[in-house]
């Protein structure tokens, strides 16, 4: 019967030392990064805008106010300097 203890006690340590070891890995915990930036948020800061958040009715939009004074909003910005090609397709 002791032997039987001493084994059921020895791998209950087991255990429990491996669960808790597996637990700790050593690595903070940190969210991962879901998606990517918006790119009209993106372009408006490549190109020397500043990035204005305004809360409409239907939402939130971002207005990009230009280096020369104009604003414009994020998408408009960005749909007007990446037009696509005539003729273009969706697919590539």
């Amino acid at each position: 019967m002791a032997t039987h203890r001493k084994i059921m006690t020895t791998g209950a340590a087991a255990l429990l030392v491996g669960t808790v070891s597996a637990c700790a890995d050593g690595r903070p915990d940190k969210a991962p990064r879901i998606g990517m930036a918006n790119p009209a948020s993106v372009y408006c800061k490549k190109i020397g805008g500043r990035l204005e958040l305004q809360q409409g009715p239907d939402g939130v939009h971002g207005i990009c106010h230009l280096p020369d004074g104009t604003s414009m909003e994020e998408w408009a910005l960005f749909r007007r300097d990446h037009s696509k090609p005539v003729g273009g397709s969706d697919t590539q």
